[in-house]
């Protein structure tokens, strides 16, 4: 893997590169479609390619360990034979879903114990077969097995579950380290930075990230809880510390302005949910602002989803018909909403990659905000 950066904002720490992966090249700033068990839902391989343009997408190793297992995506060659996606794929390494599971896990120092919320069933999750199952799984990148405490977890919770987190890095990187990828492609590892909101352990976990030296570095435990401009905060202390020349993933954020506002502070990659979530309950994020596609307003409005036209969608459907899909629940109509949201998100951060070449992306910023959070 190998990161070049092409240029940086004068006003700010925004800046756009090339990260080269065995699957192909990714242009940064980049979101990255969540695909969590193996398909990004409601969307083709075929329009995350050709109309959303998507460089990467995300699996789970939580989710593809337990369903449909880890035999089964080795004996198909790994996911990108599986679920036919030929770029790169990122996966979690499951530790946010095992300890969202608060009722049905326990931690320990070897790892944790979690039942399955698809059976009930009894499982283990060390480090080490973290680090298993996503060289099976044959993610180009994967992640450190950590803990993610909440937002509002105090200090001294915070801290000790930022050592832990340490010392199972230790343990994700020495396994890698002594494995070989089983598909013939290269897999790096990103640390996950952790340390809740408190300026000394975020330093303190981004210094211990850098000093094992991998290809990038990832931000965890954010977007958790905590007033968003803690979370703003919390991104420049650890980027003033992660590296230059390596790529910078914020985990699990989040709204387009939670995205430019991480651009600004020298975030590379993203990933969320939430356009597709919030497209199959009707909200679409366009170039003109956020609508509703289910308010009565849009019954008799023949317009394109989004007169800039960012996907086929856009030019093919119209309000009008997208309401009407939605509102007879009929499954093409959260189709089209996710695919739409999730050009949306992919233009958003193409544009904001050629105002960074340009010169000119904090001015940029400003206006494209004003107009694209305006509830229509």
């Amino acid at each position: 893997m190998h990161f070049k950066l092409l240029a940086k904002d004068k006003d700010s720490e925004a800046r756009c590169g090339i990260l080269t992966t065995g699957h192909g090249e990714i242009h940064t700033p980049i979101f990255m479609p969540v695909g969590t068990v193996g398909t990004v839902k409601a969307v083709h391989a075929r329009e995350l390619k050709q109309d959303i343009q998507a460089e990467i997408i995300l699996g789970n190793t939580y989710h593809l360990y337990l369903r449909p297992g880890t035999e089964v995506l080795q004996a198909a060659g790994g996911l990108h034979k599986f679920n036919a996606w030929d770029r790169p794929i990122l996966t979690d390494s499951g530790g946010f879903q095992v300890f969202s599971l608060t009722d049905n896990r326990k931690i320990t120092e070897e790892g944790v114990i979690f039942r399955s919320h698809i059976d009930g069933s009894k499982h283990m999750f060390t480090p080490e077969k973290v680090m298993d199952i996503q060289r099976k799984i044959g993610a180009d990148i994967i992640m450190a097995f950590d803990e993610c405490p909440p937002g509002n977890s105090d200090y001294r919770y915070a801290k000790n579950s930022l050592e832990l987190t340490q010392r199972w890095l230790e343990r994700c990187v020495a396994r890698l380290d002594s494995t070989e990828p089983l598909y013939g492609y290269e897999q790096n590892l990103f640390p996950i930075v952790q340390g809740c909101v408190y300026k000394d352990l975020r330093e303190r976990a981004a210094e211990h990230a850098v000093a094992l030296d991998r290809a990038g570095y990832a931000i965890g435990g954010l977007a958790v809880g905590e007033p968003t401009e803690q979370m703003y905060a919390m991104i420049e202390v650890v980027n003033r510390i992660l590296p230059q020349n390596k790529p910078r993933y914020l985990m699990g954020v989040g709204t387009p302005e939670n995205i430019l506002e991480g651009i600004a502070r020298g975030v590379d990659m993203f990933d969320c949910v939430m356009p597709t979530r919030n497209g199959r309950n009707g909200m679409l994020f366009t170039t003109e602002g956020v609508i509703n596609i289910k308010n009565q307003k849009w019954e008799r409005d023949f317009t394109p989803i989004d007169p800039a036209e960012l996907c086929y969608v856009d030019r093919e459907y119209s309000k009008a018909y997208l309401r009407h899909l939605i509102k007879a629940d009929e499954i093409l109509g959260l189709q089209i909403c996710s695919v739409h949201n999730l050009a949306f998100y992919l233009w958003l951060v193409k544009e904001a990659r050629q105002h960074i070449i340009a010169g000119d992306f904090m001015a940029w910023k400003t206006s494209v905000l004003k107009k694209i959070t305006t509830r229509l």
